[in-house]
């Protein structure tokens, strides 16, 4: 009889696959690093940016409803005596925020000042750019009647802010010739100086507060290839600045 062999039931594995959890952690975790990396970066940096830097970043940032009623303080370091000591920086830039649109208003009402002026700032001062066509005529150093308007507002910002001012005489190439001047750089001379003793007529101003500089058609804005870009070159430019500041920036 043969033998019985019992049946042995084959089991399976009693190992069952590891499961794998979803990696959605490892996404929140790698973003609460970048985060964190990013808060010490940036505490990083506000240490090292100074003071006065950071002062002007939170003027900046805030709502701009109280420049738009700028009103001087006597005690501004841009107000008064040149003697005054400088105070916080917001008040400087409140300042020149107040003399750029007090010239923009003067150019924005006159139509001819609209076309051929121009304001801009920097954290120095303000500059006024006025095309020679309203100043001068071509080749010649002579103030020309609508240019009282634009010596009158120099004037009142002079004595009402505590600035220096910086007054430069500009040509296009060849202009000298249509004038009794030996050079462009007379005839810029001439300009930036007729306009200083026009500035100096009122004895409230001091005369160690302004500067004049010849810059015959060495610093041109446009390529003079048009018309319009001539007209653009040939100027004069006001660059009001503070006191204190005396550097290339204030001639450039």
């Amino acid at each position: 009889m043969a033998a019985k062999h019992a049946s042995t039931p084959i089991r399976a594995s009693s190992r069952r696959p590891p499961k794998f959890h979803g990696g959605s952690w490892k996404v929140a975790y790698a973003d609460f690093v970048t985060a964190m990396m990013a808060f010490f970066l940036l505490m990083w940096i506000l240490n090292i940016v100074p003071k006065d830097v950071q002062k002007a970043l939170e003027t900046y940032f805030k709502a701009d409803t109280n420049l738009g009623k700028v009103s001087p303080d006597p005690n501004s370091a841009l107000m008064g005596s040149p003697d005054v000591k400088q105070q916080q920086l917001s008040e400087e830039q409140a300042a020149r925020y107040a003399i750029a649109m007090r010239f923009k208003k003067i150019i924005t009402e006159d139509p001819f000042l609209k076309q051929s002026s121009g304001v801009s700032s920097d954290d120095t001062g303000v500059l006024l750019r006025v095309n020679n066509d309203l100043m001068f005529k071509a080749g010649s150093a002579e103030l020309s009647p609508q240019a009282v308007k634009v010596v009158k507002e120099v004037q009142d910002v002079l004595k009402t802010f505590n600035l220096y001012l910086v007054v430069r005489g500009h040509a296009v190439p060849g202009e000298y010739k249509a004038g009794t001047f030996p050079s462009n750089w007379e005839l810029s001379g001439a300009r930036a100086g007729a306009v200083v003793r026009a500035v100096l007529a009122d004895k409230a101003i001091a005369p160690n507060r302004i500067r004049a500089i010849a810059y015959s058609d060495t610093l041109p804005l446009s390529p003079a290839l048009t018309p319009e870009g001539e007209a653009l070159n040939r100027r004069v430019e006001f660059y009001f600045h503070r006191p204190e500041v005396m550097n290339y920036r204030v001639v450039n």
